[in-house]
């Protein structure tokens, strides 16, 4: 008695783009729902072809097909090269010759079929510092997509490969939630304290008790208005922003870094994230770390440069809002949503 192989992620399941971004043991959750009982009796029901048919037309679907897409009042550029890109599958890596989908996240570049003049590029008003997890999957983190996006701005680096920040941590803040952290609007008031302090950066008192450690003051609002107005001033303006690249379970070592001590620490806006990887067991308020990069430029640009935001760093969501697109759409076409 013959047998009929079938493939590991059926036609009538994910598209190749949608396979080829998810890790596997997701594309192994959509393969089973997809595999039930009223998918794969097509005796019974009609679901498959009403499946086929809804994957067949992904790339016709646009985020605003979504009511409920919270990324669709993004200003975006166009994303026509990653449908093209999308359509003829994964390509290599122009440097490493590596099979990848959109862009290689070993070598931070565009793979083959997406040429690099089509991928926006975004000037960010700080730089950036990525400090990632050894044991962060690469093909799971959406760090790279800030490099690829803001190559001049943003570097990533391996831990415990990290520069020596003490030198400079009266210009450099640290985006991570705690006791002592504070809010983007306080940042300055905050920082002109650390630049106050480097009179004493080789006082072994002053070195030995972190100002971080100290009891969380809220600024009064006229000292805040004064340092905002003077922040021009080199000793007190934030030039750089350090985000940690990690699961929650694994960040204690690399916030307990003797390099990161003293550092201000600062604490974004509550909200929900749409990484379609979603850590089990943590609430939706916790931010993969591009939306992190995002959400905290927003507030930035609003708190602290004092501008109106007109989607000037929207774009650094390139990636990301294609990829959830793509993803909630298989998703919905296995009835998982």
């Amino acid at each position: 008695m013959g047998s009929v192989r079938r493939s590991r992620y059926p036609t009538t399941g994910l598209n190749r783009a949608a396979s080829a971004v998810l890790s596997r043991q997701e594309r192994e959750e959509l393969t089973m729902s997809l595999n039930s009982p009223t998918l794969v009796n097509e005796e019974n029901s009609q679901e498959p072809k009403r499946n086929s048919e809804c994957l067949g037309s992904v790339e016709l679907q646009t985020p605003s097909s979504f009511q409920d897409h919270p990324l669709q009042q993004l200003q975006l550029a166009s994303q026509e090269v990653l449908e093209k890109a999308k359509k003829s599958g994964r390509s290599k890596c122009p440097r490493c010759s590596s099979s990848r989908m959109f862009y290689c996240y070993t070598c931070f570049v565009p793979v083959e079929t997406v040429p690099s003049k089509e991928i926006p590029t975004v000037k960010l008003p700080l730089k950036i510092d990525i400090i990632k997890h050894p044991n962060e999957t690469d093909g799971k983190s959406t760090a790279v997509h800030a490099k690829l996006l803001a190559p001049d701005d943003v570097t990533i680096y391996k831990y415990p490969c990290i520069p020596e920040y003490e030198e400079k941590r009266h210009e450099i803040a640290l985006i991570f939630p705690g006791p002592n952290s504070v809010s983007v609007k306080d940042i300055a008031f905050h920082l002109q304290k650390y630049a106050k302090k480097g009179t004493c950066a080789n006082n072994n008192d002053c070195s030995r008790e972190p100002f971080l450690k100290q009891a969380k003051l809220e600024p009064k609002e006229e000292d805040l208005n004064e340092c905002i107005a003077t922040n021009g001033n080199e000793g007190a303006r934030l030039k750089k922003i350090i985000f940690i690249d990690s699961t929650w379970n694994q960040t204690n070592k690399i916030i307990t870094d003797e390099r990161l001590q003293g550092l201000l620490q600062i604490e974004l806006k509550t909200r929900k994230t749409c990484f379609w990887r979603h850590q089990k067991g943590k609430p939706d308020t916790y931010l993969s770390t591009i939306e992190a990069i995002y959400y905290f430029l927003v507030d930035y640009h609003q708190e602290i440069l004092k501008e109106n935001y007109k989607g000037q760093y929207d774009n650094l969501l390139f990636f990301f809002s294609f990829m959830y697109t793509l993803i909630k759409n298989a998703k919905c076409c296995a009835g998982k949503e």
